[in-house]
């Protein structure tokens, strides 16, 4: 018999984690672009950066059209590492006249290259990546590519990038709970022997 499951996080009752969900709100407005794949899987980071932020926005599929990343009055930009991509600094959306409308592919790194290939309105976007040397807390799913990010702590690094002053990182607190509490399932033992010393992936 299945587990009954919470309505808004989708995580089993006894493993809710709304509580821990913040409510924030920014200039910048957050699109996820979900492959279908990563929507079904158990440690989907990106539903839980889309329910902490007002206005964001989480879309499923492997095709999309502009209006999912076109929005007047907001300047898209791809958080994707790629020839002249602008590097995220403190102070980013400073100056600019319009708010970003920041686009996030969201899947493994196989998957998100997969949507620009045959989204080429997508990949023609300005694109924007974060610095090098960001470490991860993702410790329990292993990475396509060394040192990546899961979509959540992206999209956190990102904001709080383009938002400065303002910090993000209370976003991250229902996602360091749902680590948690995959490692206390998991058992201290297993934990060590398949995940200590890797990196994990940005999905």
């Amino acid at each position: 018999m299945s587990r009954a499951l919470c309505t808004h996080c989708l995580r089993p009752r006894s493993h809710c984690l709304c509580a821990l969900i913040p409510s924030l709100s920014c200039r910048t407005q957050v699109v996820v672009l979900q492959h279908p794949s990563e929507a079904r899987h158990a440690l989907n980071t990106a539903r839980l950066a889309v329910l902490g932020l007002e206005g964001a926005r989480r879309v499923v599929g492997e095709y999309f059209s502009q209006e999912d990343w076109a929005l007047s009055g907001h300047l898209p930009r791809l958080l994707f590492p790629g020839e002249g991509a602008e590097v995220l600094m403190p102070g980013y959306g400073r100056d600019l006249d319009e708010p970003i409308r920041l686009i996030v592919p969201d899947g493994t790194w196989g998957h998100a290259r997969k949507l620009l290939h045959i989204n080429p309105g997508l990949a023609a976007l300005p694109r924007v990546m974060l610095p090098a040397g960001l470490s991860t807390r993702y410790r329990v799913r292993h990475a396509d590519v060394p040192g990546a990010l899961s979509t959540i702590e992206a999209v956190t690094h990102a904001l709080n990038a383009i938002e400065a002053p303002m910090n993000f990182d209370a976003l991250l607190r229902p996602f360091e709970a749902l680590i948690d509490g995959q490692i206390e399932g998991m058992g201290a033992d297993l934990y060590a022997r398949h995940h200590l010393n890797r990196k994990v992936p940005w999905r």
